[in-house]
């Protein structure tokens, strides 16, 4: 049996401390990067409280979503079914892996928007057992080295204050499509379909790579 994964990616308002998710997308892939599923879930909870979405750091796209509900390119669901539906997925699929570029956010995002829509009655948004794998973490260990990486980080001036090539994902996929005009989407189903094209390189270059946040 092919293993499959889940990559997830969620938008965000109120602070960066305590992140509430607005926008969860996923899909289900395998290690080729074939898709056999894909969701694109607006968190109705969050987004129809004007106050909470006024903090929103992509407020601007607001607009945006509600033609995209309209159209139904996103569903707008409350949080427990859209909880109900990646645990169902979860089973269907035989997979306990979810996996997010910088899945520590992603991770404290969903749980925190879990704790604070159930006043902390439920704590955790996925089931126990869960392994959560960091395509930003399996990128410093093949990327950041690099020659070739290095070298276009460099010649594009895609470096941090510490002169660090940069291991966003928007830059990874830049690089891995040689395509510099690219520009990250910042919406949780788009942002997913190029994160796994990420972990889809990692693994070809280190079939054996430990992807494991914790």
């Amino acid at each position: 049996m092919i293993e499959k994964f889940i990559v997830l990616d969620t938008e965000t308002t109120n602070d960066i401390e305590c992140p509430l998710a607005y926008d969860i997308g996923f899909a289900v892939i395998d290690k080729s990067g074939f898709v056999y599923e894909k969701f694109s879930f607006v968190v109705a909870d969050v987004f129809l409280d004007e106050e909470l979405m006024s903090s929103a750091y992509f407020i601007e796209k607001i607009p945006m979503y509600w033609e995209q509900i309209k159209k139904g390119e996103r569903v707008l669901k409350r949080l427990y079914n859209i909880r109900k539906v990646i645990i169902e997925i979860m089973m269907k699929y035989n997979t306990k892996i979810v996996i997010a570029h910088n899945a520590r956010f992603d991770y404290i995002s969903t749980a925190t928007t879990q704790r604070y829509l159930t006043k902390s009655k439920y704590r955790y948004f996925f089931p126990y057992g869960t392994e959560f794998w960091d395509t930003l973490k399996m990128s410093k260990e093949v990327f950041k080295d690099d020659e070739d990486y290095c070298a276009f980080c460099t010649e594009n001036d895609y470096l941090t204050k510490n002169n660090s090539v940069k291991l966003t994902a928007e830059i990874l996929y830049r690089y891995l499509t040689n395509d510099n005009s690219f520009i990250e989407s910042h919406t949780g189903l788009e942002d997913v379909l190029i994160e796994k094209e990420i972990f889809v390189e990692c693994v070809r270059r280190n079939p054996n790579i430990n992807g494991k946040l914790w």
